[in-house]
């Protein structure tokens, strides 16, 4: 595991981990110090905690609590990337301390969380002058304003079907740029489409389609961020077949349109505090 310090301050801290493990190498219990969200920019890898195990693939999220013990597992993949905020107790407090929220162990891709955590990508990387520490208090923000409202459905599936779901995932993440529908995903792993969904959605929480349309944002974010192309280029890049869908699934998830979002990744900083401000005032309503 290679972990680097991206950015530190006395409420948050941004590290960068890299790890190389296996299915050859042996699980051991870790204890979480603070106050976690990590963002799961790339691979996949499994999470024992709580009496439950997890599979995190590309956009999923692990939540840290502290003293919370936890075991990361690679059964089905060698190596993962994440992109890990730790808040101080202070801060968790002001945005809004919940146990069941925190301990929640695993949140699934969900766009309005996935969005905030690519930009931090790319801002962690140079393409984008927004700052860390503000993209965190974001990211915390949103975090406990989509749980607040969300009914988390308990992960019962076999290790083969968790195995399955992984795979899938990480095949539709690399083939998020082609047309995809649910019969052909379905084929692709000798499964009929009914029983595809059904065992991917209980293992990863979301659907293959929206996986498919979450994987398209992701990539979409990190073009918007860095890249110089038109929006419509980006869009067709990535594997929108229509650039109004674009616009309106990016809208959706990210609460501005594609435009106004590289206007902020460039620098307009006035986009990220209305966000901010919308976000603070969807909690305390």
């Amino acid at each position: 595991m290679v972990a680097t310090t991206a950015f530190r301050s006395a409420s948050i801290s941004v590290i960068d981990y890299r790890c190389e493990a296996g299915p050859a190498d042996v699980p051991f219990v870790e204890v979480h110090d603070s106050f976690s969200i990590s963002y799961v920019r790339s691979g996949t890898f499994g999470c024992r905690a709580r009496g439950r195990s997890f599979e995190l693939v590309a956009g999923s999220i692990l939540v840290g609590h502290p003293g919370d013990e936890y075991m990361c597992t690679h059964e089905h993949a060698a190596g993962d990337e994440c992109l890990s905020f730790h808040f101080a107790p202070a801060l968790v407090e002001a945005v809004g301390y919940r146990p069941d929220i925190w301990q929640s162990v695993c949140v699934p891709p969900l766009p309005q969380l996935m969005i905030l955590g690519e930009l931090a990508q790319a801002a962690a990387e140079g393409g984008s002058e927004v700052g860390l520490d503000e993209l965190g208090v974001l990211l915390a923000v949103r975090f406990v304003e989509v749980l607040s409202g969300r009914q988390r459905t308990p992960v019962e599936a076999r290790a083969c079907d968790r195995r399955r779901a992984v795979e899938a995932a990480l095949w539709i993440d690399a083939n998020a740029h082609e047309p995809i529908d649910l019969e052909s995903a379905a084929r692709e792993f000798g499964l009929s489409a009914f029983h595809f969904l059904r065992l991917f959605a209980r293992v990863l929480g979301v659907t293959p389609h929206q996986y498919l349309v979450r994987s398209r944002l992701r990539r979409a974010v990190r073009l918007l961020a860095g890249d110089t192309r038109s929006i419509t280029e980006i869009a067709f890049d990535v594997g929108f077949g229509d650039l109004s869908n674009f616009v309106r699934t990016f809208h959706r998830a990210a609460a501005v349109s594609p435009r106004r979002f590289r206007q902020a990744a460039k620098g307009n900083h006035g986009i990220f505090r209305d966000l901010l401000a919308a976000a603070n005032a969807a909690g305390a309503g």
